[in-house]
Protein backbone atom coordinates (compact mmCIF):
# COMPACT_ATOMS: atom_id res chain seq x y z
CA UNK A 1 0.00 0.00 0.00
CA UNK A 2 1.63 3.47 -0.64
CA UNK A 3 1.99 6.07 2.02
CA UNK A 4 -0.56 7.96 0.18
CA UNK A 5 -3.37 5.06 1.14
CA UNK A 6 -2.12 4.67 3.88
CA UNK A 7 -2.85 8.23 4.89
CA UNK A 8 -6.08 7.95 3.57
CA UNK A 9 -9.20 7.90 6.83
CA UNK A 10 -10.03 4.58 7.35
CA UNK A 11 -13.81 5.53 7.30
CA UNK A 12 -12.85 6.53 3.51
CA UNK A 13 -11.21 2.91 2.65
CA UNK A 14 -13.74 1.37 4.14
CA UNK A 15 -17.61 0.95 4.43
CA UNK A 16 -17.76 1.09 8.40
CA UNK A 17 -20.55 -1.18 10.11
CA UNK A 18 -21.75 0.22 13.33
CA UNK A 19 -23.24 -3.15 14.52
CA UNK A 20 -24.52 -1.81 17.41
CA UNK A 21 -26.92 1.55 17.45
CA UNK A 22 -30.19 2.03 19.36
CA UNK A 23 -33.12 4.03 17.86
CA UNK A 24 -35.64 6.30 20.59
CA UNK A 25 -38.95 5.25 19.82
CA UNK A 26 -41.38 8.09 19.59
CA UNK A 27 -44.01 8.71 22.32
CA UNK A 28 -47.14 7.61 19.29
CA UNK A 29 -45.26 4.44 18.60
CA UNK A 30 -47.67 1.86 20.18
CA UNK A 31 -50.65 4.34 20.71
CA UNK A 32 -50.78 4.72 17.41
CA UNK A 33 -50.73 1.71 15.62
CA UNK A 34 -52.92 -0.25 18.25
CA UNK A 35 -56.03 -0.76 19.05
CA UNK A 36 -57.24 1.70 21.97
CA UNK A 37 -59.62 -1.34 23.73
CA UNK A 38 -56.14 -1.80 25.40
CA UNK A 39 -56.86 1.48 27.46
CA UNK A 40 -53.52 2.74 28.81
CA UNK A 41 -51.92 -0.83 29.05
CA UNK A 42 -50.55 0.23 25.23
CA UNK A 43 -47.28 1.86 26.38
CA UNK A 44 -47.64 5.33 26.39
CA UNK A 45 -45.78 9.11 27.85
CA UNK A 46 -47.13 11.05 29.91
CA UNK A 47 -45.30 14.05 32.02
CA UNK A 48 -43.52 12.53 35.55
CA UNK A 49 -43.98 15.49 37.84
CA UNK A 50 -41.73 14.53 40.65
CA UNK A 51 -39.08 13.44 37.77
CA UNK A 52 -39.65 16.24 36.23
CA UNK A 53 -39.81 14.74 32.36
CA UNK A 54 -41.81 12.90 30.05
CA UNK A 55 -41.79 9.10 30.78
CA UNK A 56 -42.83 5.43 29.35
CA UNK A 57 -45.83 3.70 31.58
CA UNK A 58 -47.41 0.68 30.82
CA UNK A 59 -50.43 0.85 32.79
CA UNK A 60 -49.25 2.56 36.37
CA UNK A 61 -45.99 0.81 35.75
CA UNK A 62 -43.16 4.06 35.29
CA UNK A 63 -40.48 2.79 32.71
CA UNK A 64 -37.55 5.02 31.72
CA UNK A 65 -37.61 8.47 30.63
CA UNK A 66 -38.08 9.00 26.92
CA UNK A 67 -34.67 10.35 26.65
CA UNK A 68 -33.09 7.85 29.32
CA UNK A 69 -31.26 6.65 26.82
CA UNK A 70 -29.89 9.35 24.51
CA UNK A 71 -27.46 11.21 26.27
CA UNK A 72 -25.02 11.61 23.08
CA UNK A 73 -24.14 15.27 22.94
CA UNK A 74 -26.19 16.11 25.84
CA UNK A 75 -24.21 18.83 27.73
CA UNK A 76 -24.42 16.88 31.05
CA UNK A 77 -22.02 14.10 32.14
CA UNK A 78 -24.24 10.65 32.45
CA UNK A 79 -26.71 9.65 33.63
CA UNK A 80 -28.11 13.06 33.53
CA UNK A 81 -30.67 13.06 29.87
CA UNK A 82 -32.76 14.92 28.09
CA UNK A 83 -35.80 15.24 29.29
CA UNK A 84 -38.09 15.31 26.27
CA UNK A 85 -37.51 13.74 23.07
CA UNK A 86 -37.20 17.10 21.67
CA UNK A 87 -34.13 18.11 23.39
CA UNK A 88 -32.13 14.75 22.49
CA UNK A 89 -29.82 15.13 19.78
CA UNK A 90 -31.84 14.71 16.67
CA UNK A 91 -30.16 11.91 14.99
CA UNK A 92 -31.73 9.58 17.59
CA UNK A 93 -34.92 10.14 16.81
CA UNK A 94 -35.16 11.36 13.39
CA UNK A 95 -33.94 8.76 10.02
CA UNK A 96 -32.58 11.30 7.64
CA UNK A 97 -30.98 13.06 10.63
CA UNK A 98 -29.40 10.00 11.57
CA UNK A 99 -28.03 9.34 7.99
CA UNK A 100 -26.31 12.94 7.99
CA UNK A 101 -24.89 11.85 11.77
CA UNK A 102 -23.12 8.63 10.24
CA UNK A 103 -21.73 10.62 6.92
CA UNK A 104 -20.19 13.18 9.91
CA UNK A 105 -18.55 10.01 12.02
CA UNK A 106 -17.84 7.87 9.12
CA UNK A 107 -20.13 5.11 9.17
CA UNK A 108 -21.70 3.51 6.26
CA UNK A 109 -24.02 1.50 8.16
CA UNK A 110 -25.93 1.02 11.44
CA UNK A 111 -27.74 -1.76 12.90
CA UNK A 112 -30.71 -0.39 15.30
CA UNK A 113 -31.38 -2.20 18.34
CA UNK A 114 -34.74 -1.11 20.91
CA UNK A 115 -34.47 0.63 23.90
CA UNK A 116 -37.90 0.09 25.99
CA UNK A 117 -38.94 -3.02 24.06
CA UNK A 118 -35.34 -4.50 24.88
CA UNK A 119 -34.34 -3.44 27.61
CA UNK A 120 -37.62 -3.35 29.69
CA UNK A 121 -39.15 -6.93 27.78
CA UNK A 122 -39.74 -8.10 31.24
CA UNK A 123 -42.73 -5.78 31.76
CA UNK A 124 -43.80 -6.42 28.32
CA UNK A 125 -44.03 -9.92 29.49
CA UNK A 126 -45.14 -9.77 33.22
CA UNK A 127 -47.54 -6.93 32.93
CA UNK A 128 -49.34 -7.65 30.15
CA UNK A 129 -51.92 -9.86 28.20
CA UNK A 130 -49.70 -12.23 26.12
CA UNK A 131 -51.74 -11.37 23.41
CA UNK A 132 -51.05 -7.18 23.70
CA UNK A 133 -47.56 -7.93 24.44
CA UNK A 134 -47.47 -9.66 20.56
CA UNK A 135 -49.11 -7.24 19.23
CA UNK A 136 -46.29 -4.59 20.97
CA UNK A 137 -44.23 -6.37 19.16
CA UNK A 138 -45.13 -6.68 15.99
CA UNK A 139 -45.72 -2.84 15.95
CA UNK A 140 -42.26 -1.92 16.93
CA UNK A 141 -41.02 -3.97 13.69
CA UNK A 142 -43.42 -2.58 11.24
CA UNK A 143 -42.14 0.63 12.62
CA UNK A 144 -38.28 -0.60 12.48
CA UNK A 145 -38.69 -1.10 8.75
CA UNK A 146 -40.71 1.97 8.02
CA UNK A 147 -37.82 3.85 9.90
CA UNK A 148 -34.65 2.14 7.89
CA UNK A 149 -36.78 3.08 4.68
CA UNK A 150 -35.06 6.43 4.74
CA UNK A 151 -32.11 4.89 3.61
CA UNK A 152 -32.39 0.87 3.42
CA UNK A 153 -29.09 -0.05 2.36
CA UNK A 154 -27.17 1.81 5.29
CA UNK A 155 -30.14 1.51 7.83
CA UNK A 156 -30.11 -2.23 9.47
CA UNK A 157 -32.99 -3.57 11.33
CA UNK A 158 -32.52 -5.87 13.48
CA UNK A 159 -36.10 -7.85 15.06
CA UNK A 160 -37.55 -8.36 18.36
CA UNK A 161 -39.88 -11.77 18.94
CA UNK A 162 -42.11 -12.09 20.88
CA UNK A 163 -40.08 -15.09 22.68
CA UNK A 164 -43.28 -16.38 25.40
CA UNK A 165 -45.00 -17.50 22.40
CA UNK A 166 -42.66 -20.16 20.29
CA UNK A 167 -45.26 -20.18 17.55
CA UNK A 168 -46.00 -16.35 16.85
CA UNK A 169 -42.47 -16.32 17.39
CA UNK A 170 -41.32 -18.01 14.33
CA UNK A 171 -44.57 -16.77 12.52
CA UNK A 172 -42.68 -13.30 13.60
CA UNK A 173 -39.33 -14.14 12.18
CA UNK A 174 -40.82 -14.78 8.85
CA UNK A 175 -42.80 -12.22 8.86
CA UNK A 176 -39.71 -9.30 9.87
CA UNK A 177 -36.93 -11.25 7.39
CA UNK A 178 -39.55 -10.85 4.50
CA UNK A 179 -39.86 -6.97 5.43
CA UNK A 180 -35.92 -6.80 5.63
CA UNK A 181 -34.74 -7.43 9.34
CA UNK A 182 -31.56 -8.78 9.18
CA UNK A 183 -31.11 -10.49 13.10
CA UNK A 184 -32.80 -11.17 16.10
CA UNK A 185 -32.99 -9.87 19.40
CA UNK A 186 -32.40 -12.59 21.16
CA UNK A 187 -31.28 -14.14 24.73
CA UNK A 188 -29.53 -16.87 25.82
CA UNK A 189 -31.06 -17.38 29.69
CA UNK A 190 -35.01 -17.66 28.93
CA UNK A 191 -34.99 -19.63 32.41
CA UNK A 192 -34.74 -16.79 34.11
CA UNK A 193 -38.25 -15.67 33.36
CA UNK A 194 -39.45 -19.05 33.76
CA UNK A 195 -38.94 -20.50 30.24
CA UNK A 196 -37.16 -23.47 28.77
CA UNK A 197 -33.27 -23.70 28.59
CA UNK A 198 -32.36 -22.83 25.03
CA UNK A 199 -31.18 -26.30 24.51
CA UNK A 200 -34.88 -27.67 25.47
CA UNK A 201 -36.55 -28.92 22.70
CA UNK A 202 -39.27 -26.17 23.17
CA UNK A 203 -36.86 -23.81 21.16
CA UNK A 204 -35.88 -25.75 17.94
CA UNK A 205 -38.60 -24.25 15.60
CA UNK A 206 -37.10 -21.08 16.22
CA UNK A 207 -33.40 -22.41 16.13
CA UNK A 208 -33.52 -24.62 13.34
CA UNK A 209 -35.49 -21.66 11.31
CA UNK A 210 -32.93 -19.11 12.04
CA UNK A 211 -29.97 -21.42 11.02
CA UNK A 212 -32.36 -22.26 7.75
CA UNK A 213 -32.37 -18.44 7.28
CA UNK A 214 -28.80 -17.69 8.04
CA UNK A 215 -30.31 -15.68 10.81
CA UNK A 216 -27.80 -14.26 13.54
CA UNK A 217 -29.20 -14.55 16.85
CA UNK A 218 -28.05 -11.17 18.95
CA UNK A 219 -27.39 -11.31 22.67
CA UNK A 220 -27.52 -7.02 23.66
CA UNK A 221 -26.51 -6.93 26.95
CA UNK A 222 -29.42 -5.83 29.42
CA UNK A 223 -32.21 -7.91 27.00
CA UNK A 224 -34.41 -9.86 29.85
CA UNK A 225 -32.55 -8.02 32.81
CA UNK A 226 -34.80 -6.66 35.21
CA UNK A 227 -35.57 -3.54 37.42
CA UNK A 228 -32.37 -4.37 40.08
CA UNK A 229 -30.55 -5.45 36.88
CA UNK A 230 -31.02 -2.11 35.45
CA UNK A 231 -31.04 0.42 38.60
CA UNK A 232 -27.02 0.64 38.88
CA UNK A 233 -26.57 1.28 35.02
CA UNK A 234 -29.15 3.91 34.34
CA UNK A 235 -31.01 5.13 37.39
CA UNK A 236 -28.16 5.59 40.38
CA UNK A 237 -27.02 9.88 40.52
CA UNK A 238 -23.75 8.60 42.03
CA UNK A 239 -20.86 8.54 39.84
CA UNK A 240 -19.27 5.83 41.67
CA UNK A 241 -22.08 3.45 41.39
CA UNK A 242 -23.39 4.25 37.93
CA UNK A 243 -19.63 3.08 37.42
CA UNK A 244 -19.19 0.35 38.87
CA UNK A 245 -22.72 -1.24 37.93
CA UNK A 246 -22.25 -0.36 34.32
CA UNK A 247 -19.63 -2.03 33.79
CA UNK A 248 -20.35 -4.88 35.46
CA UNK A 249 -23.40 -4.81 33.54
CA UNK A 250 -20.82 -5.25 29.92
CA UNK A 251 -19.66 -8.18 30.85
CA UNK A 252 -23.01 -9.67 31.07
CA UNK A 253 -23.38 -11.98 27.84
CA UNK A 254 -20.68 -13.79 29.23
CA UNK A 255 -23.43 -16.09 31.01
CA UNK A 256 -24.96 -15.97 27.74
CA UNK A 257 -21.83 -17.29 25.65
CA UNK A 258 -21.48 -20.05 28.23
CA UNK A 259 -24.86 -20.90 27.87
CA UNK A 260 -24.76 -21.60 24.05
CA UNK A 261 -21.31 -23.40 24.00
CA UNK A 262 -21.63 -25.33 27.31
CA UNK A 263 -25.32 -26.32 26.97
CA UNK A 264 -24.26 -28.44 23.66
CA UNK A 265 -26.90 -25.70 21.68
CA UNK A 266 -23.36 -24.43 19.07
CA UNK A 267 -23.11 -28.06 18.30
CA UNK A 268 -26.46 -28.87 17.58
CA UNK A 269 -26.92 -25.92 15.43
CA UNK A 270 -23.01 -25.79 13.74
CA UNK A 271 -24.16 -23.27 11.20
CA UNK A 272 -26.27 -20.77 13.46
CA UNK A 273 -23.72 -17.58 14.50
CA UNK A 274 -24.33 -15.86 17.92
CA UNK A 275 -23.80 -11.93 18.25
CA UNK A 276 -22.37 -10.61 21.84
CA UNK A 277 -23.47 -6.95 21.49
CA UNK A 278 -23.04 -4.30 23.40
CA UNK A 279 -20.20 -5.70 25.84
CA UNK A 280 -16.68 -5.19 24.14
CA UNK A 281 -14.88 -8.66 23.57
CA UNK A 282 -11.97 -7.94 25.30
CA UNK A 283 -13.04 -10.70 28.03
CA UNK A 284 -13.98 -13.36 25.35
CA UNK A 285 -10.20 -14.78 25.04
CA UNK A 286 -10.64 -15.63 29.03
CA UNK A 287 -13.69 -17.32 28.68
CA UNK A 288 -12.37 -19.28 26.26
CA UNK A 289 -9.36 -20.56 27.71
CA UNK A 290 -11.10 -20.31 31.39
CA UNK A 291 -13.89 -22.62 29.76
CA UNK A 292 -11.29 -25.27 28.22
CA UNK A 293 -9.24 -25.47 31.45
CA UNK A 294 -12.68 -26.24 33.54
CA UNK A 295 -14.04 -28.53 30.41
CA UNK A 296 -10.60 -30.59 31.16
CA UNK A 297 -10.01 -30.09 34.81
CA UNK A 298 -13.35 -31.40 35.54
CA UNK A 299 -13.35 -34.87 32.70
CA UNK A 300 -15.99 -33.21 30.57
CA UNK A 301 -14.41 -34.49 27.11
CA UNK A 302 -14.31 -37.70 28.76
CA UNK A 303 -18.28 -37.77 29.45
CA UNK A 304 -19.05 -35.91 26.49
CA UNK A 305 -16.51 -37.59 23.50
CA UNK A 306 -18.26 -36.35 20.94
CA UNK A 307 -17.91 -32.38 21.74
CA UNK A 308 -15.30 -29.91 20.84
CA UNK A 309 -13.32 -27.84 22.96
CA UNK A 310 -15.82 -24.74 24.51
CA UNK A 311 -12.81 -22.44 22.86
CA UNK A 312 -13.49 -24.25 19.38
CA UNK A 313 -17.38 -23.36 19.57
CA UNK A 314 -16.67 -19.95 20.63
CA UNK A 315 -14.15 -19.44 17.69
CA UNK A 316 -16.67 -20.67 15.66
CA UNK A 317 -19.85 -19.45 15.91
CA UNK A 318 -19.69 -16.13 18.45
CA UNK A 319 -19.16 -12.84 17.45
CA UNK A 320 -18.35 -9.94 19.35
CA UNK A 321 -17.95 -6.45 18.88
CA UNK A 322 -15.88 -3.39 20.61
CA UNK A 323 -16.26 0.66 20.40
CA UNK A 324 -13.76 2.34 23.60
CA UNK A 325 -11.65 -0.71 24.09
CA UNK A 326 -8.10 -0.18 23.36
CA UNK A 327 -5.43 -2.44 25.85
CA UNK A 328 -7.00 -5.13 25.44
CA UNK A 329 -7.62 -4.92 21.35
CA UNK A 330 -4.10 -6.73 19.91
CA UNK A 331 -5.08 -10.17 22.05
CA UNK A 332 -8.62 -10.39 20.98
CA UNK A 333 -7.12 -9.69 17.31
CA UNK A 334 -4.84 -12.69 17.52
CA UNK A 335 -8.01 -15.19 18.77
CA UNK A 336 -11.25 -13.36 16.86
CA UNK A 337 -9.82 -11.13 14.18
CA UNK A 338 -12.76 -13.13 11.99
CA UNK A 339 -15.13 -12.63 14.21
CA UNK A 340 -14.76 -9.06 15.52
CA UNK A 341 -17.15 -6.34 14.34
CA UNK A 342 -16.92 -2.40 15.24
CA UNK A 343 -20.01 -0.40 17.18
CA UNK A 344 -20.67 3.04 18.26
CA UNK A 345 -23.48 2.57 20.82
CA UNK A 346 -25.05 5.53 20.11
CA UNK A 347 -26.95 7.21 21.58
CA UNK A 348 -26.35 5.88 24.55
CA UNK A 349 -23.87 6.88 27.85
CA UNK A 350 -21.37 4.83 26.63
CA UNK A 351 -21.30 5.52 22.89
CA UNK A 352 -18.66 7.27 20.50
CA UNK A 353 -20.45 10.46 20.57
CA UNK A 354 -18.57 13.59 21.63
CA UNK A 355 -20.41 14.94 24.71
CA UNK A 356 -19.19 16.84 28.04
CA UNK A 357 -16.10 14.57 28.80
CA UNK A 358 -13.21 15.78 26.72
CA UNK A 359 -11.92 11.69 26.81
CA UNK A 360 -15.48 10.95 24.71
CA UNK A 361 -13.60 10.15 21.16
CA UNK A 362 -15.31 10.31 17.87
CA UNK A 363 -16.00 7.30 15.68
CA UNK A 364 -13.14 8.67 13.50
CA UNK A 365 -10.96 8.89 16.17
CA UNK A 366 -11.43 5.61 18.06
CA UNK A 367 -10.69 3.35 14.57
CA UNK A 368 -7.84 5.01 13.91
CA UNK A 369 -6.12 4.76 17.39
CA UNK A 370 -7.48 1.11 18.19
CA UNK A 371 -6.45 -0.41 14.69
CA UNK A 372 -2.93 1.20 14.12
CA UNK A 373 -0.87 -0.98 13.15
CA UNK A 374 -2.82 -3.88 12.39
CA UNK A 375 -2.87 -5.30 8.63
CA UNK A 376 -5.32 -3.66 5.95
CA UNK A 377 -6.94 -7.23 5.89
CA UNK A 378 -7.57 -7.57 9.29
CA UNK A 379 -9.08 -3.58 9.85
CA UNK A 380 -11.28 -4.70 6.74
CA UNK A 381 -12.87 -7.25 8.27
CA UNK A 382 -13.12 -5.68 11.78
CA UNK A 383 -14.48 -2.72 10.24
CA UNK A 384 -16.80 -4.31 7.01
CA UNK A 385 -16.72 -7.22 5.99
CA UNK A 386 -17.47 -9.28 8.97
CA UNK A 387 -20.22 -7.64 9.79
CA UNK A 388 -21.51 -7.03 5.96
CA UNK A 389 -21.31 -10.73 5.56
CA UNK A 390 -22.64 -12.59 9.05
CA UNK A 391 -26.27 -9.83 8.46
CA UNK A 392 -26.45 -10.01 4.55
CA UNK A 393 -25.88 -6.44 3.79
CA UNK A 394 -25.95 -4.82 0.33
CA UNK A 395 -22.29 -3.53 -1.35
CA UNK A 396 -22.05 0.35 -0.61
CA UNK A 397 -23.18 3.03 -3.12
CA UNK A 398 -19.90 5.35 -3.35
CA UNK A 399 -20.82 8.88 -4.84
Amino acid sequence: MTEQAKATPLCERFAVVDADSHIIEPADLWTSRISSRWGDMVPHVKFDEKWGEDRWYIGSKKLFGVGAFAQAQWPEFPPSHPPTLAQAVPAATDPKERLRYMDEVGVYYQLLYPNILGFHSHVFLNQMERELATECVRAYNDWLTEFCSADSRRLIPVMMLPFWDIDASVAEMKRAYEMGHKGVLFAARYDKVGLPRLIDDHWEPLLKQAQEMDLSMNFHVGFLANDEDLKGAVDQSKKLDFTRESSLNLLGNAQNVAEVVLSGVCGRYPDLKFVSVENGAGWLPFLAESMDWQWLNVGAHKEYTDRLLPSEYLYRQIYAMYWYEQDSMRAVLDKLGDNLMFETDFPHATSLSPGPASESPSPRDVMERSLEGISDEVVGKVLQHTATKLYHLEPPLRG
